[in-house]
């Protein structure tokens, strides 16, 4: 899996006090074995953490995993780190325990696909093949 010639990379977090991290474990792994380059920084990652991280990784995809309700606050202030790196071209999505009215105000701070209970990784591999830059 190539965007511009080169392997994707995603930055993968856990944002906040949320301590359950199987499913990001899980779609760290799935991604790795689409063929993606995964740096996962594990749970209570700042905002400021996960956008060093992309900009040193040079990412094409950022992901973030939210189960305790922080989703409102630290995936709009990652959004808007990015934005102030210059990085308005990597793929945000999104995925936890988010509560369907809320995705809407996600997706206007730029989150492509926020991703519920019950996703497969496969429908996320393949959303990132369809929507990371070429």
């Amino acid at each position: 899996m190539t965007a511009g010639g080169r392997v994707v990379r995603v930055v993968l977090a856990k944002p906040g006090l949320d301590g359950h991290d199987r499913g990001a474990k899980v779609l760290a792994l799935a991604l790795r074995d689409a063929g993606m380059e995964v740096t996962y920084l594990g749970i209570r990652a700042t905002a400021a953490e996960i956008v060093k991280s992309a900009v040193e990784e040079d990412a094409d995809v950022v992901a973030l995993s939210c189960l305790s309700g922080g989703h409102d606050y630290h995936f709009p202030r990652v959004a808007e780190l990015l934005a102030g790196q210059g990085m308005h071209d990597v793929l945000l999505i999104g995925g936890g325990v988010i509560p369907p009215q809320d995705v809407p105000a996600l997706e206007a701070k730029g989150f492509r696909a926020v991703f519920g209970p019950g996703a497969g990784t496969n429908e996320i591999i393949e959303f990132i093949r369809a929507n990371v830059r070429a």
